[in-house]
């Protein structure tokens, strides 16, 4: 089940659920005020599924402007839990490869603060890429949505932009490589109720447009992913507390060549079967 955060014609913001894929159900009129609450609930799949029973108003999707659905949620991420990631940050490096192949292999993973909500980017809006960057990518990843005791509640697509020469040139500068303005995109959806093994078989691809021509497509499996879930879980709630949940990027399997970067009205397009298609457009910020 995919649930939403929308913007009515009375430009309100109300909650949604996936009837098909042309019509939402509004679960604010069930007095569901957030999808916050729903990632609360004990049950959130059977809490759902008892409210797709109800006669529920019924909104046409192409009426509606979808919002990102992280509300209160802190956004981290975890690096180098792919090979290719491992490989290519390597590859960006020679100061700071020693680091990354440890990661990669070590028991703990790196784990990094990626954004506040109020600055996560929806889908529809635009990404940015570095003025004082000159290699600058997306990276597309699996979102894990979390309740407040780190229990995985669901699951978004995820856009951890970066700018590569300059996380390559000191791995300290990590920070400014992946935490800026408009560097975070989470969306459309939350899928709810998929456990890890069928999670494993999604597909994540990549698309990106410039001047109407494709420069750029890759695809990768969930599977391809090396740490658990609940592996990741486990350290991003250790000595942690999130009284409103979190939300997670669990890394990006599929990495540009060295020679590409983002450039500004690029049209980022980021999909994962079983959730849907996240895309944004790209500005300088």
């Amino acid at each position: 089940m995919k649930i939403c955060r929308y913007v009515n014609a009375d430009n309100q913001v109300h909650i949604g659920l996936a009837k098909d894929d042309k019509t939402l159900l509004d679960l604010t009129a069930a007095e569901v005020e957030s999808i916050t609450s729903i990632m609360e609930n004990d049950a959130p799949e059977k809490f759902l599924s008892d409210l797709k029973g109800e006669d529920l108003p019924e909104v046409p999707l192409n009426n509606v402007n979808l919002l990102c659905p992280i509300e209160m949620q802190e956004v981290w991420a975890a690096g180098v839990t792919y090979l290719r990631s491992k490989d290519a940050r390597m590859e960006e490096s020679d100061f700071s490869a020693t680091a990354y192949d440890r990661v990669y292999d070590a028991p703990r993973p790196e784990i990094f603060f990626k954004s506040s909500p109020e600055k996560v980017v929806a889908c529809g809006d635009k990404v940015g890429i570095r003025k004082d960057a000159k290699w600058n990518v997306p990276e597309p990843e699996l979102v894990l949505v979390m309740n407040s005791n780190g229990a995985i509640s669901g699951y978004a697509v995820g856009n951890d932009m970066s700018s590569r020469d300059i996380e390559g040139e000191n791995l300290l500068y990590l920070p400014q490589a992946k935490v800026y303005h408009r560097s975070c995109a989470i969306g459309p959806w939350i899928t709810v109720g998929a456990n890890e093994k069928e999670a494993r078989e999604w597909e994540i691809s990549l698309s990106i447009e410039r001047a109407g021509n494709k420069v750029f497509e890759g695809n990768v499996s969930v599977n391809q992913i090396k740490r658990s879930f609940d592996e990741l879980s486990k350290y991003m709630n250790q000595s942690q507390e999130f009284p409103f949940g979190s939300a997670l990027l669990t890394g990006t399997g599929i990495v540009p060549s060295d020679d590409f970067t983002l450039q500004v009205d690029d049209i980022i397009s980021i999909y994962i079967s079983g959730i849907g298609c996240l895309k944004n457009s790209v500005i300088a910020v």
